[in-house]
C-alpha cells in the first residue's frame, strides 16, 4: 500500500469561504487547518485568508513548533516580539521557537492577505537531505 493522500483546498480566492480553526473555539472565516485533513505525522499547515484591516487579535507563541509563513497575496504585516514587519506577496517568515507572533492585513491592502502558514517540529533537517535515493531506470508514468 502506497502512503499518500490528496486533498484540494482550492483557489486562494476561496479561501476565505472556509471556517475552520483548532477548535471550536479558536476557529474563523478564512482559515483551514490542512494537517486536520491529511494524517500529517511531523508537518502541519494552515491556509489563510484576512480581509483589509482584519487580524488575528492575539499573540502566540510554541516551545517546540518553528513555523513557515508564506504569503501569497495582499498586503500585511506580522508582530514578532518587539519588531513590525511588512509582509506582502512572495514574502516568507521563519518563526522559531518562543518568538511571540501575531499579524493583520493592512486596511490598505487591495486585496485579502493570503498565506499559507507550515509548522514543524522535531529534530533539525539535515542541510542536504540524506535520506533519499534516485532511482534513474523507473520508466516516467506519463
Amino acid at each position: 500500500m502506497t502512503d499518500y493522500e490528496v486533498t484540494q483546498i482550492g483557489a486562494p480566492d476561496a479561501w476565505r469561504d472556509h471556517f475552520g480553526g483548532f477548535d471550536a473555539a479558536r476557529s474563523r472565516d478564512g482559515r483551514r487547518v490542512v494537517d486536520h485533513e491529511l494524517t500529517m505525522q511531523y508537518i502541519g499547515m494552515t491556509a489563510n485568508a484576512l480581509e483589509p484591516g482584519e487580524e488575528a487579535g492575539y499573540w502566540h507563541t510554541h516551545s517546540e513548533v518553528e513555523e513557515l509563513y508564506v504569503f501569497l497575496d495582499g498586503e500585511g504585516q506580522m508582530g514578532l516580539d518587539d519588531d513590525l514587519v511588512e509582509v506582502r506577496t512572495g514574502s516568507v517568515v521563519r518563526v522559531g521557537q518562543h518568538v511571540w507572533r501575531t499579524w493583520r492585513a493592512r486596511p490598505d491592502s487591495t486585496t485579502q492577505l493570503r498565506w499559507l502558514c507550515i509548522r514543524a517540529g522535531g529534530t533539525p533537517l539535515p542541510h542536504m537531505p540524506n535520506d533519499g535515493s534516485r532511482n534513474p531506470d523507473k520508466p516516467m508514468p506519463w
